[in-house]
């Protein structure tokens, strides 16, 4: 991120640049199956670090929908969300995201209709139109829905509909999410690419940026939304949040060591094998391949991963480039308590700039 960024902070007045201590951070939670750990395990870590986290100041913590991945326990999202939210008081809790070509979108104006209405003012809706998963488990999934996500601007229409105030019509026929209708419940959408920032951006709404696998269109996808932002009855100005991998620890060797759990994960996916997050090991090498290597540093290349002083470092140089006006982390760790403790020490940064 060097030419690109320059061009982002060019495009901003400098007094528009922001600082690391004026951003909310949020956390993005896949809910990790440990090797020789449970689902239920991985969902007594989640709600733990949601506590946690609430204490700490985050200001969301979002679930992610995935299938078929042996190492990710988020599937039935709208169901975790409930776990969390059920179990913390002002955290905002949200999907990042649904893939919304995967369901009907009465089923999802319901549910999240259902989160809403019983912890109301904390429910974000995140929505993507990848399937979360490989085309084998997409087609299982979605049935008849065949065509790759190419009619998510309507799914999501008619999602917006259902969660429109009721219509006086009388004597009109018209489907109701009960609950949903008439709620207000903020609609996020996601990418990995221009398609939803584009659309995102006409629309009017906010976006969300996967930056923690698809690093080579962080750049372009939010210059791209900035650009084409309509000002809506839902925002008047661009808002976008930026996911990044961040691990942090007492020391830099300790954290290098910790993101090798994550590197396996991708490795993993590299060779079409999805596996339970792995411990951490002092070094991959003798583990992959060159090419594999190559593969997996392309997708983890925007990570952060340090003592506090070089995540404090690096978290304002990525501020700086992106200006993004929230982040999202994403931290995967195999241990529970240096899980917790990354979070804690990336908590303990921004507490530190904002002094």
């Amino acid at each position: 991120m060097t030419e690109q960024n320059d061009t982002i902070r060019s495009e901003r007045e400098p007094n528009q640049q922001k600082k690391l201590s004026e951003i909310p951070l949020s956390i993005l939670d896949l809910v990790p199956v440990l090797e020789g750990g449970t689902p239920a395990d991985s969902f007594r870590n989640t709600l733990d670090l949601a506590r946690h986290a609430e204490k700490w100041g985050y200001n969301r913590y979002w679930l992610a929908e995935h299938h078929n991945m042996p190492g990710i326990a988020s599937s039935a999202t709208s169901v975790v969300m409930g776990y969390v939210a059920a179990g913390t008081s002002t955290i905002r809790v949200g999907s990042g995201g649904i893939m919304l070509p995967n369901h009907s979108p009465l089923v999802i104006a319901e549910q999240f209709g259902t989160l809403e209405s019983l912890y109301p003012g904390r429910i974000d809706l995140g929505l993507g139109r990848a399937p979360g998963t490989d085309q084998l488990t997409a087609r299982a999934l979605r049935r008849e829905n065949k065509n790759g996500g190419e009619d998510f601007p309507e799914l999501l229409t008619e999602l917006r509909q259902y969660l429109q105030p009721p219509e006086d019509e009388p004597g009109r026929p018209r489907v109701r999410a009960t609950p949903g209708e008439g709620l207000n419940i903020p609609i996020w959408l996601l990418g990995s690419s221009l398609f939803n920032a584009q659309l995102a951006g006409l629309l009017g709404l906010p976006f969300a940026f996967a930056g923690q696998f698809s690093p080579d269109h962080i750049e372009s996808a939010i210059r791209l939304y900035r650009s084409v932002f309509r000002p809506s009855e839902v925002l008047e100005e661009p808002y976008v949040m930026i996911g990044i991998n961040v691990i942090a620890a007492e020391t830099d060797e300790e954290a290098k060591r910790l993101s090798t759990s994550q590197q396996q994960s991708f490795l993993s996916l590299v060779r079409g094998k999805p596996q339970k997050l792995q411990p951490p090991v002092e070094s991959l090498e003798g583990l992959w391949a060159d090419y594999e290597r190559a593969s997996v540093e392309a997708q983890l290349r925007a990570t952060i991963m340090g003592g506090p002083a070089t995540v404090k470092e690096k978290l304002q140089a990525f501020v700086d480039a992106t200006q993004a006006d929230e982040l999202i982390i994403n931290g995967v760790v195999y241990d529970h308590q240096a899980r917790l403790r990354s979070f804690e020490v990336i908590a303990e940064i921004a507490k530190s700039v904002k002094a």
